[in-house]
């Protein structure tokens, strides 16, 4: 690769997008600013330093000459097809771009026939796939035997959970690799190499400059697609703040796809956060899911199974508190009725917890499906005919209304079955009562126990 001249542009991260021509075939047209910052060596790359850094795994795999089919996972813009090309530079193998979006299995052929070719000749391959997890299972098999004859090194990309997305046959043929997402050090290092590139600062206050990174959400391409709309105000534009930089720019709408793995990812950390008591992160998580178009319905849904669940008898107003919340959800909609799910999540966060119902729930359901059809004890069976009073049934019931303290301690369980404690209340909130009187009853009966 020839060396960069030193007026040329200072490098950046990107490409998503098919690598540039060489310099004499570019379009005399304009080009895009994240296309002209486009990295030309792995150094330049930025946010991925446990990847192309000194110690990065693949600068370890390029200096051992050892370079694995692999697969990159990582969000929008954050340079997978940029790292991909420079990793068949480096490794002196002939870059091929496809996109499982606009390819098919023709396509597949055509790519693994031309690298047969290439093979032949003493050339290797690496067989870029953008968006890998679009493929179907045929599809992906049929990478198999080209990866592991070494026709083609392939380097898949996607922004899907590679466990979900990829059959399990591919999957153990590549090693996978994730991509950060561009923390503010990456992205504030973009901005300055477009300033450095046009020559002059963005025309933005501090505040302003923190509200471009949080549009940007992470993804470089599109922090200096933001950029390059910045750059084109007049060169004496003064400095703008945090509103009229939203005036300017659409602010992007937050990753959220509720049909796959982000929205499990967003509701476990709302769980989580309610779970370990912290209402702060449990209100971010909602406001992240509310923003992202989940429905509040599913939320609210969620919502009731915690209060049963992780908050149980330690609060035994939080699981109608939920159906109320719920409930108003219903009757005032979005945006209004959201207020009610977020008192419900700040009850929630701060409720003691408690799980021990769901524990004994699940102990009771084992110790049923043990003891097969065991037959209730006769004497707390009712008798409306002769027969079944001559039997026994419900002979020396002792009325539980009748006795001191309101308990007769008679055993309840079936005869054969020694008495289990499915239900243990722990000594937070409510259920440290619950528990004091589960003593005393115990105590009762074991006096009643000895009498009898």
């Amino acid at each position: 690769m020839a060396p960069r001249r030193h007026n040329e542009p200072p490098a950046d991260l990107f490409g998503e997008a098919a690598p540039p021509p060489p310099a004499a075939e570019q379009p005399a047209g304009p080009r895009p600013l994240a296309d002209r910052l486009r990295p030309r060596v792995l150094e330049e790359v930025v946010g991925q330093d446990h990847l192309v850094g000194p110690e990065g795994a693949l600068t370890r795999m390029l200096a051992r000459g050892a370079l694995a089919s692999l697969i990159l996972w990582g969000p929008p813009g954050v340079g997978k097809t940029t790292i991909a090309r420079l990793l068949a530079e480096r490794a002196g193998l002939v870059f091929v771009q496809l996109s499982a979006v606009f390819s098919g299995v023709a396509d597949l052929k055509r790519a693994f026939d031309e690298a047969r070719q290439r093979r032949r000749a003493g050339q290797g391959t690496l067989l870029f796939v953008d968006e890998i997890h679009r493929f179907n299972r045929a599809q992906q098999d049929g990478f198999l035997p080209v990866v592991e004859d070494g026709t083609v090194t392939l380097v898949g990309a996607t922004t899907e959970n590679p466990s979900f997305a990829l059959n399990g046959a591919l999957l153990s043929r590549c090693q996978v690799l994730v991509l950060r997402r561009l923390d503010d050090a990456a992205l504030d290092l973009l901005l300055d190499r477009a300033a450095a590139e046009a020559g002059r600062g963005l025309p933005l206050d501090p505040a302003a400059q923190a509200s471009l990174r949080a549009m940007a959400d992470g993804d470089g391409r599109y922090l200096l697609n933001l950029a390059e709309q910045l750059l084109a105000l007049p060169a004496d534009q003064a400095p703008l703040d945090s509103a009229a930089l939203g005036d300017l720019l659409a602010r992007r709408a937050a990753l959220y796809d509720k049909d796959r793995e982000e929205h499990y990812n967003l509701i476990s950390a709302l769980h989580k956060s309610l779970r370990g008591s912290d209402p702060d992160a449990a209100l971010y998580w909602f406001a992240r899911m509310i923003q992202g178009g989940e429905d509040p319905r599913y939320i609210a849904r969620r919502l009731t199974r915690f209060a049963a669940e992780d908050v149980g008898m330690a609060d035994p107003r939080a699981l109608p508190l939920a159906i109320a919340a719920w409930e108003t959800y219903e009757r005032l909609g979005s945006p209004e009725g959201e207020l009610a799910l977020a008192q419900l999540v700040v009850h929630l966060g701060t409720a003691p917890k408690s799980n021990a119902v769901y524990v004994a729930w699940g102990e009771a359901q084992r110790a049923a499906r043990e003891t097969g059809s065991l037959m209730p004890p006769k004497h707390i069976l009712n008798a409306p005919t002769r027969l079944m009073k001559n039997l026994g049934y419900g002979r020396d019931y002792a009325y539980d209304h009748d006795e001191a303290e309101g308990f007769s301690g008679q055993d309840y369980f079936p005869d054969g079955l020694r008495r289990r404690a499915f239900y243990r209340p722990t000594d937070r909130g409510a259920e440290a009562a619950i528990g004091e009187r589960l003593e005393r009853w115990a105590a009762l009966r074991e006096e009643r126990r000895k009498k009898g």
